[in-house]
């Protein structure tokens, strides 16, 4: 995929062979700017003191678990970028595990064994198809619906982004379609 090598990615995950794994995905991608963190307050410091695009955070790791860390990175009042796009990876894909990353603020979540071509799908979701952020009295985050039931007119429909929800614009569409001329893939 190009248009990739502008992007910075995080990837948090206790375990030094997945950091490998997914570094070497990012790569085939043409991902060149790739930082790593081996717990969640390494990689809070890290959002804070670099540019970082897109998180890619393991769910389950000592001290704080990824779905702590996604609550922190949402709701601290020291948060550098609380929009940030993050994709969840776990081993774990219980309905509960899945439901309680969704409801920390996840982007995405991705099953392990983690493979090039989901982990493409769920990069591609967050950059082509951003979702609003939400803040409700007990959530911040991107909007858990997906999508827009034209049919429904009740009071809690969505409008999509708030003004005061809006995160910053950044880059330019990747585009999946090759025979597309203003296409990033090759």
């Amino acid at each position: 995929m190009a248009g990739l090598e502008r992007v910075r990615f995080l990837v948090v995950d206790d375990n030094a062979h997945m950091i490998n794994i997914v570094k070497t995905i990012l790569r085939g991608f043409g991902a060149t700017q790739i930082f790593e963190a081996r717990d969640a307050t390494e990689a809070f410091h890290r959002l804070k003191h670099d540019s970082i695009d897109i998180v890619i955070t393991d769910y389950q790791m000592e001290v704080l678990d990824g779905v702590e860390f996604i609550k922190l990175v949402r709701n601290s009042s020291d948060s550098a970028n609380r929009y940030v796009p993050i994709i969840m990876l776990t081993a774990h894909s219980e309905r509960s595990r899945v439901l309680s990353a969704r409801d920390s603020g996840t982007n995405e979540f991705c099953c392990k064994p983690v493979t090039a071509q989901e982990l493409h799908r769920k990069v591609v979701a967050i950059v082509n198809h951003p979702r609003p952020f939400i803040k409700t009295g007990g959530y911040f985050g991107p909007d858990r619906r997906r999508k827009m039931d034209p049919k429904y007119m009740g009071p809690e429909r969505r409008e999509g982004w708030s003004e005061d929800h809006k995160p910053p614009v950044k880059g330019k569409k990747l585009t999946q379609d090759p025979h597309d001329p203003d296409s990033d893939v090759a």
